[in-house]
């Protein structure tokens, strides 16, 4: 196999966990590149929305049993994730990033990184290791390497922009199929459902940034 890849998934439903046209489109470029892919994430609980009403049901799942889902099984608990095996990170989007890898979506600026995920991104960052960042998990990114002043996307939502760059980042303006590369910091980010409009526009745009990704890795 080729480079070592980490995935960050929060759970499995685009309104309460990750993204899974995102997910699997990531999983299924990365599988092409020729990389070894290692899944993530917390062992924790959520509150379940239904997917055809957008309501709460009342009832709690734990992220890692239903992440699993979409990694068959092959998946750990994100405080396993040792940045020292991995050449690089990849986190899908959907609600989940906002929600359960943090609590961007309840408090916008002022959220907080699950601590694991913090480390986790900081440790690669700190190591020049690339991180690829998809849809609403950018956020997560901003919050976590503020301080540094990334350059990233989400599209062109200006509110979700303006929060973003209330964390300390610099956002662009980017399409569906494209992404944005911060070369100095190493992040790619796309704006997959973010902006839509259907799979075939999301995973033009993620197949492209797994691509520069890699060529990321080659370069060193």
């Amino acid at each position: 196999m080729g480079f070592r890849i980490g995935v960050v998934l929060s759970g499995c439903g685009f309104k309460d966990g990750a993204e899974i046209h995102e997910s699997v489109c990531a999983l299924l470029a990365l599988d092409q590149a020729n990389c070894e892919v290692s899944c993530f994430a917390p062992d924790i609980e959520f509150e379940v929305i239904d997917h055809r009403s957008g309501e709460k049901t009342g009832e709690k799942r734990n992220v890692l049993a239903e992440a699993a889902r979409i990694a068959r099984g092959e998946i750990s608990d994100l405080k396993q994730a040792d940045p020292n095996q991995l050449d690089a990170l990849v986190m899908p989007g959907g609600f989940g990033a906002a929600s359960n890898l943090s609590d961007f979506a309840a408090k916008g600026e002022d959220a907080s990184v699950l601590p694991e995920l913090q480390s986790l991104i900081q440790a690669m960052f700190e190591a020049k290791k690339p991180i690829l960042a998809i849809c609403i998990a950018p956020a997560l990114v901003a919050k976590a390497l503020g301080s540094h002043k990334p350059k990233l996307t989400i599209g062109t939502d200006q509110g979700t922009a303006s929060a973003l760059e209330g964390l300390g980042a610099s956002h662009q303006s980017c399409p569906t199929e494209s992404f944005v590369v911060d070369e100095a910091s190493k992040i790619i980010t796309t704006p997959a459902y973010m902006l839509g409009p259907g799979i075939r526009q999301v995973n033009v745009g993620i197949s492209r940034s797994v691509g520069a990704l890699i060529d990321m890795l080659n370069r060193g």
